[in-house]
């Protein structure tokens, strides 16, 4: 089951839950964030966030401090503070000179990181003496534009999907605010800014000019429950997973192009892109192995008879009119045009939900998730 909630015929961008669900955060596709309440089957625009003077491109809601934090194409960052009912905007210098394109707050919500134009990724962090965000950078070895993010459990480690056809794993780790982390199987030494790992998308096809290469903008990066695993998915139609150490496995598909990933327990990823559809894909043998499962938006109707009572109803109308039946061209999954994003935010309460360029946002249960994983085991 999922339920559709319709936001206007504007494309929604980005978007961030609270931490009851009561309460959502969104960008329709402009410099405005959009603060809506539920009530009843309806939702009541309660806050306007007008701060950025450019498109928003980032929002993440910490559940547990209850801040929020966004980032636009103004070069821009804020973290937002609810006081007497007002959303108050505090300070954030990421020292960037490009437009800032995703943003996630780490598991502890003591800091977060921006990823920009710049080649650059801003990890954030308060500092009380002048009341104000500061950011460190990581650079090296990022070649292009960062536009996807996500943090390891451990509140230290951070994914990165860049333009430049390569997804990184570096270490975050801020000793003034963090405590000295231990060994994962990402690696031992977590000095700020190290790389622990470099994952470079499989070719999809044959480069103009002769030769093969590697043509896949990662737009979509995320950490297993553990965080021994990381999910990535591209442009070109390319879902890979990777453990800890361990090489890239990659599953060429024949659907459109992926924008976002998550992970539904240790062994199943959740892909959703231009199909307007999402897609579980089930990762085995300690992710050396990477097969499709299913389209999780099944249609009510017959899929095998579909074209043929189409055809017959055509040539009925016909014989009897002389005129030919115009065919509906509406989608028959609950998105009618691309999925922007997947929030995992709900992945607790057995629930995600996904974004949209048709104005929606759709809550997906996961019990036809297991009910798909439970199939393929019977099979």
């Amino acid at each position: 089951m999922a339920e559709v909630f319709n936001f206007g015929i504007k494309p929604i961008s980005c978007h961030a839950w609270n931490h009851d669900r009561s309460q959502i955060a969104l960008s329709p596709n402009s410099n405005d964030v959009l603060i809506y309440k539920k009530s009843g089957k309806k939702w009541d625009l309660i806050h306007t966030l007008s701060e950025h003077t450019l498109k928003v491109t980032g929002i993440d809601w910490a559940p547990k401090t209850n801040r929020i934090v966004t980032c636009g194409a103004d070069r821009n960052a804020y973290v937002w503070q609810l006081s007497n009912g007002e959303w108050i905007q505090e300070l954030v210098i990421l020292r960037i000179n490009r437009a800032a394109t995703c943003v996630r707050w780490s598991p502890q919500e003591d800091k977060f990181a921006v990823g920009s134009s710049s080649r650059m990724i801003s990890i954030c962090y308060f500092e009380s003496d002048n009341n104000w965000w500061v950011s460190k950078h990581i650079k090296k070895p990022i070649r292009s534009t960062i536009v996807a993010l996500d943090w390891h459990p451990n509140n230290v480690l951070l994914a990165a999907g860049c333009c430049d056809y390569k997804a990184y794993v570096f270490s975050a780790y801020i000793k003034e605010i963090n405590q000295k982390p231990g060994a994962t199987v990402w690696g031992k030494k977590m000095t700020f800014g190290i790389l622990m790992q470099e994952f470079s998308m499989p070719c999809t096809g044959w480069v103009v000019g002769g030769g093969g290469g590697y043509i896949g903008i990662v737009h979509g990066v995320s950490f297993s429950n553990s965080g021994d695993c990381l999910a990535m998915v591209s442009h070109g139609s390319v879902v890979s997973v990777a453990k800890g150490g361990g090489e890239l496995t990659s599953l060429r598909t024949e659907f459109l192009p992926f924008n976002d990933c998550i992970w539904f327990g240790e062994t199943s990823v959740i892909a959703a892109g231009h199909d307007c559809n999402p897609m579980l894909f089930t990762a085995e043998g300690d992710c050396t192995k990477l097969k499709f499962s299913s389209k999780l938006d099944q249609t009510s109707k017959n899929a095998g008879g579909g074209k043929a009572v189409s055809a017959m109803n055509m040539f009925k109308m016909m014989d009897k009119k002389g005129a030919v039946e115009t065919t509906s061209t509406e989608l028959d999954t609950k998105h009618k045009n691309a999925i922007i994003q997947v929030s995992g935010a709900l992945v607790g309460a057995n629930q995600f939900s996904t974004c949209g360029k048709d104005g929606n946002i759709v809550v997906w249960d996961t019990k036809s998730l297991e009910a798909a994983i439970a199939g393929l085991r019977i099979a």
